[in-house]
């Protein structure tokens, strides 16, 4: 009858309402007192006999505990691990309490140390296991199906299982998580119906939902110029909508991917009337952009009148948070060598018409010296979804065209005039905690595009070195991205790094493959130095910080290049950059230098083939 009494009090925790707490399915042991509880009348001592003695005063020595059971519990504690030697007496009444807690979460619920006993250096404990309640039925009393389905409740896992307080604190937990992300944050749990017959337990699961709760509004606190309106779309947090506290925490992981904004302190939630009030403490940051960066390459093979080095150049402004709408437009330019040039601009529009979609377009040029030039214009649709993802659709067109012919061929030249559109997908997971000076996450992208690519014929050349080649097929692009930085240390940061993209048709020329080589995809090159149609980039790179946005760095790159071409003599590589530098803001700007040496099949490993960039980054 008392093992009964004691497991109807346990029970009676679970009917209570509210949150699953340290006291639901918890033992009754006070963490800061030695660990008794009751155990049954048949087996229970006098009040004197249970009383616990203080250990003796003497200097702390080692503790040997002697587990007292009876014949039939002892097979049961061999699966357990307990140490019966600890370092002095505090740690023995440790390892005792956390024997029992381990015991009561295996479904013994009656599990308890009954008595304890000093005797010199050894700690007597009459250990009382019990019998192994469990799980009858658990039904469900008036929660959806839908509900209980996506909180984790299966039928198999509470019935005829044993009863594990864990396991139902956990449902519990679930099921409130479900609930005040559909617009009930004060539901509580609880077990109704009752039913004990000798050690298995039956009951209904009740949910108590309380008020109904909706987005009031959000309100913006600090210095910055962001439009209410636009991080209400953004954000997704709309008025009127029911409540749900996965979206107000997710608002805040999207904030701080904002290049333009920094968040100073967690949302708050004010609740008043049926009604949920958000609150952003927010700031303004400087992320307007100016770069100017001089590179100075040596010129491996000078022609008549050429100097042995060469000077390149690299400018990019970046607007971001236009009117506080968080528009932006970006234009980059760079100059490759004395006849190369390469241009991008964007242009972003998020909160389109009012709705979460984010509108993106971009344009591309690349001139090739005096080979060719290739435009390529993209239009992109984005939808942020939960947990930091961005899904986006977007559509590519790519033109390209010879700028000189000689006409005295006889075979294919290694570029050609082709077009190419494409449909594509893109998806974007990001949890690094700064944009700019990252110390820990996640970023990973990827993206795949399929379409049709047109060969087209240049009146320049003899019409019949087409015949052999097919002039319209299917082309196929894949593309991956993945980086994490761990921090190592008080200021350490260690940033591993995977990029590869992968070109698929049945002929490719020189001017449809993918380009890299240089300080922003392989160091220790010149810049587009390499043509592939497969390409995967590994990097380690090591940053300590000696302030907030000061580093030093050590690199190594090694990547792995294809190039699927007919009569190609390099059809492969595999080359290797490796170098230090280091960036710190100056009065004028974000400066950095970089130092880097590389090693391929054409460029040996050599101090006089390095490559050094130092630049200006201004933001205003």
């Amino acid at each position: 009858m008392y093992a009964r009494a004691l497991v109807f009090w346990w029970l009676l925790l679970l009917v209570l309402p509210g949150r699953p707490a340290a006291a639901q399915g918890t033992t009754p042991l006070n963490p800061a007192a030695p660990p008794l509880s009751a155990s049954p009348a048949a087996t229970s001592p006098p009040d004197s006999a249970r009383k616990a003695t203080l250990p003796p005063a003497h200097p702390v020595r080692p503790v040997s505990i002697m587990l007292l059971t009876e014949a039939t519990d002892q097979p049961l504690l061999r699966p357990y691990r307990y140490r019966l030697a600890v370092p002095d007496s505090l740690a023995a009444l440790r390892e005792v309490r956390a024997l029992v807690l381990a015991l009561q979460a295996d479904a013994y619920l009656t599990a308890s140390a009954d008595e304890l006993r000093w005797r010199h250096d050894t700690l007597q404990v009459r250990l009382y296991v019990g019998e192994k309640f469990r799980w009858a039925r658990v039904r469900n009393g008036n929660l959806g199906d839908g509900l209980l389905t996506r909180a984790g409740f299966r039928d198999k896992l509470f019935q005829q299982q044993p009863l594990r307080p864990q396991e139902w604190a956990k449902l519990q937990e679930n099921i409130l998580r479900e609930a005040e992300n559909q617009g009930f944050p004060f539901a509580t749990i609880g077990l109704d119906s009752v039913a004990l017959t000798g050690t298995e337990v039956e009951g209904r699961v009740v949910l108590r939902r309380g008020p109904a709760v909706v987005f009031d509004s959000i309100q913006i606190i600090g210095k910055t110029k962001t439009k209410t309106r636009f991080l209400t779309k953004y954000l997704q947090l709309e008025p009127g909508q029911p409540f749900s506290q996965q979206r107000v925490l997710e608002a805040a992981r999207r904030l701080r991917q904002l290049p333009y904004l920094q968040v100073k302190a967690e949302p708050e939630v004010r609740f008043a009337q049926g009604r949920a009030r958000v609150f952003f403490l927010l700031e303004d940051r400087t992320s307007n952009q100016f770069d100017a960066i001089v590179g100075v390459l040596p010129n491996p093979n000078p022609g008549v009148g050429q100097k042995r080095v060469q000077i390149t150049g690299d400018v990019t402004l970046n607007l971001r948070n236009i009117n506080g709408g968080g528009k932006g437009v970006g234009l980059q330019w760079r100059k490759l060598d004395a006849n190369s040039q390469l241009l991008d601009a964007q242009y972003l529009h998020p909160a389109f018409f009012g709705t979460p979609l984010e509108l993106s377009g971009s344009f591309n040029l690349l001139k090739q010296d005096t080979l060719f030039l290739t435009t390529r214009p993209r239009l992109q649709f984005a939808y942020p979804t939960a947990l930091a993802g961005r899904l986006a659709v977007f559509v590519e067109w790519r033109a390209s065209r010879l700028l000189s012919v000689d006409s005295t061929l006889r075979q294919l030249p290694a570029n050609i005039d082709s077009r190419y559109s494409s449909y594509g997908l893109d998806y974007t997971w990001n949890t690094l905690d700064d944009p700019y000076f990252p110390r820990r996450g996640l970023l990973v992208s990827g993206q795949a595009a399929i379409g049709t690519k047109v060969i087209s014929r240049n009146g320049g050349l003899r019409s019949d070195i087409y015949e052999d080649i097919p002039l319209r097929t299917r082309q196929i692009s894949l593309g991956l991205r993945a980086e994490r930085y761990l921090r190592i240390g008080r200021a350490g940061v260690l940033l591993t790094r995977l990029r590869g993209e992968a070109l698929l048709n049945e002929r490719l020329f020189l001017n449809d493959l993918f380009r890299l080589g240089g300080l922003a995809t392989l160091r220790g090159f010149n810049e587009l130095n390499f043509y592939a149609s497969q390409y995967a980039v590994g990097t380690a790179e090591f940053r300590q910080f000696t302030g907030s946005d000061a580093y030093v760095f050590l690199f190594v790159d090694q990547a792995y290049l294809r190039r699927n071409l007919p009569n190609d003599p390099y059809p492969q590589d595999t080359p290797t950059g490796l170098g230090a530098g280091l960036s710190f803001r100056t009065a004028a700007g974000q400066f950095q230098f970089v130092y880097a040496l590389g090693r391929s099949s054409q460029q040996r490993l050599a101090l006089s083939t390095g490559k050094i960039h130092f630049g200006i980054t201004s933001r205003f």
